[in-house]
């Protein structure tokens, strides 16, 4: 069943007016405040992290906004920042935040609890859920055996007009972040241009590029697996779409994190421990597996009964966190003429 969710207080908004900012009611009165910026949305966790605030009557302070933006903001409050913990939607603002020093140490035992590839290599870092990209397709206009094995091979030709896709969508960015780790600038260029010179369609996010598939505007989309899942239960499982998996190593096939990291101007180590054990905990990683559709990253957990397993899919091998060059991925969405 979903956890609960209450009206919340809305507070000032401080430094970046597009951030919502809220507080959750605690269920005792212990006087500890713990200041998390999370890069994922309050519609996602915020049932979430208010059961956190109720079981353990720590006065919790949310800012939500984009996870690039959240980063920055971080960056420019330098020690000034009221931030205790950053909650983000993928591994690669994480890894930037590390490369400026604002990390500290995680303890072993947490880190233990998750994969060595799903968790960052000098422990500043943790994943706590899971998110496979995947080729999301019109079961109507395709059949599985017409997909090919790699992303690199949607330049050929025969997906003119066929394609959709979210260029100004942050896990669409870190994709090709990987892309350029894994294959390579030049190749990486020369995918960005292949298809665009197979005339996409572009959309906003990975819902309306998954919707594109679902109403028929589009054969393919490049998106996260759980969008699917996402709509099925919105709309029926019998919606024309499913979702192809690319091969092994392939970096189509990449394993995205959303994590999370204790920040240096956390004024209490103890209290964002506490967050990470929560978030790390069976009834947390359920909540990703049952009401984000995501995979859980801790043993024991069982993901949705329609899911890939995680143990089943072979990922690219890279450092998650090295996936923080957003810079350098912006200026090739630029320069190949993907993002104006």
């Amino acid at each position: 069943m979903p956890l609960p969710y209450r009206p919340l207080t809305i507070l000032a908004l401080p430094l970046l007016a597009a951030l919502a900012v809220v507080g959750f009611a605690c269920g005792g009165d212990s006087g500890d405040t713990l200041t998390i910026y999370s890069g994922r949305s309050d519609e996602l966790v915020g049932p979430l992290l208010e059961q956190f605030a109720d079981e353990t009557g720590i006065d919790v302070r949310v800012k939500y906004g984009d996870t690039g933006e959240m980063a920055a903001t971080i960056l420019e409050e330098g020690g000034n920042s009221p931030a205790d913990v950053f909650f983000a939607q993928d591994a690669g603002a994480l890894g930037a935040l590390d490369a400026e020093g604002r990390l500290v140490a995680l303890p072993q035992e947490l880190l233990d609890r998750v994969d060595e590839a799903f968790r960052s290599p000098n422990g500043r870092w943790v994943g706590a859920s899971g998110r496979a990209r995947v080729v999301a397709y019109n079961t109507d206009a395709v059949s599985a055996g017409e997909l090919p094995d790699s992303i690199l091979d949607f330049t050929d030709p025969e997906w003119e007009g066929r394609i959709g896709w979210a260029p100004t969508n942050g896990s669409f960015q870190a994709f090709v972040t990987a892309l350029r780790l894994i294959e390579g600038e030049d190749a990486a260029r020369a995918w960005l241009e292949g298809v665009k010179a197979n005339d996409p369609t572009d959309y906003t996010s990975n819902d309306l590029a998954l919707q594109g598939v679902i109403d028929g505007e589009v054969d393919v989309a490049f998106v996260n697996h759980y969008y699917l899942f996402r709509m099925k239960a919105e709309q029926g499982e019998d919606i024309p779409a499913a979702n192809h998996y690319t091969s092994a190593g392939d970096a189509g096939a990449l394993i995205n994190v959303a994590g999370v990291a204790i920040l240096d101007t956390a004024g209490d180590g103890d209290l964002a421990e506490r967050f990470i054990d929560f978030l790390l905990s069976n009834e947390a990683q359920a909540y990703f597996a049952d009401e984000t559709y995501e995979y859980p990253l801790i043993d024991g957990v069982q993901v949705q009964a329609s899911l890939v397993p995680l143990a089943e899919l072979e990922p690219p091998s890279i450092d998650l966190g090295g996936l923080s060059d957003l810079e350098g991925t912006l200026d090739l969405l630029r320069d190949t003429g993907v993002l104006p």
